[in-house]
């Protein structure tokens, strides 16, 4: 894949905000912290509020809604948010913004972005890479849950429930998304959901338990970890509208 263009520097207000939209469909918000310019997911991790209409004073963000804040630079939470930002590197070439080099696929999806480098690679060396083929079935329900696992390149068909129970069309997963989440749980030692390749893929498989242990060694990403799957179950459940 060629370079990313985000936007002209020139687009970017000082001390301002700009929702970008790349040429295959990313969409993220890009703040010019005096002359300093950083990307970030586009809405807000609590109830999908667009921040580009948030207030920024230079170095922190707001939501406007209710009044989440983070610090652009990090993408750390302040005062009463919860979640951290998403962050998406840029690099400047001339007048103009574009993505810089993608990170592993661990580093890209909403659960481990953001992480410590140490915690972050601590994860990475458990991941074990493996290679789909289009129409491979990677788990059904009932089958055990050991592993989750982040997907790294193609398209993922991830489907809760079974039978008439199950939703009516899957969700569509893309890179650094995990799934088979049910391996992080406590008492899910079974799938409550099927995953399928829908072209040809290339995922990482991490067992659950080890991961946890890593997390247990650094408490502050353990916390956000959990919270960030906490929400992303919860989405999918609400979503798919299986109880």
């Amino acid at each position: 894949m060629g370079k990313r263009l985000i936007c002209q520097v020139a687009d970017v207000p000082e001390n301002g905000l700009k929702e970008c939209e790349t040429g295959d469909g990313l969409k993220l918000v890009v703040a010019n912290a005096g002359g300093e310019f950083y990307g970030f997911q586009a809405t807000c991790p609590h109830q999908e509020v667009p921040l580009c209409e948030g207030l920024f004073d230079g170095a922190t963000l707001t939501c406007h809604m209710h009044l989440w804040q983070w610090d652009v630079r990090t993408g750390e939470a302040r005062g009463i948010a919860e979640a951290p930002l998403q962050l998406f590197p840029l690099a400047r070439e001339g007048d103009a913004l574009y993505l810089a080099a993608a990170g592993g696929a661990l580093d890209v999806g909403e659960l481990f972005n953001g992480l410590a480098g140490r915690t972050l690679e601590a994860l990475a060396s458990l991941a074990r890479p493996e290679a789909h083929a289009k129409g491979a079935t990677l788990y059904r329900p009932g089958d055990p849950a050991d592993d989750f696992f982040v997907l790294d390149a193609g398209r993922i068909e991830f489907l809760i429930g079974r039978g008439e129970r199950s939703a009516p069309s899957g969700f569509m997963l893309k890179k650094g998304e995990v799934f088979g989440w049910a391996a992080l749980l406590d008492g899910y030692p079974a799938r409550i959901a099927s995953a399928r390749c829908l072209e040809d893929s290339r995922i990482l498989r991490i067992n659950g338990k080890r991961a946890l242990a890593v997390l247990e060694q650094d408490s502050q990403a353990g916390f956000v970890v959990m919270r960030r799957l906490a929400a992303l179950v919860a989405r999918y459940l609400a979503t798919s509208g299986v109880k």
